[in-house]
């Protein structure tokens, strides 16, 4: 697997909030962080800049932060 391939973060639910996912992939230390990377413009969803901490994702879902990718994956 290649660094740009996107790893799965499976949820157990149909949906997860975006600064949640952020702290469950690793991608923010804790809330504080996951809230100032989301502000400052540093994560994407989809390929899009996002800017609410409180999106929801769903299964197939994409997050890049500082060159990391993770895709929203069903936990079954």
């Amino acid at each position: 697997m290649s660094s740009t391939d996107p790893q799965d973060l499976p949820i157990r639910d149909d949906m997860i909030r975006l600064g949640q996912a952020l702290k469950l992939a690793n991608l923010a230390e804790d809330g504080i962080d996951a809230k100032e990377l989301i502000e400052n413009g540093f994560v994407k969803v989809n390929g899009e800049i996002e800017e609410r901490r409180g999106r929801q994702l769903h299964t197939g879902d994409t997050i890049e932060v500082n060159g990391q990718t993770v895709r929203i994956a069903s936990g079954g």
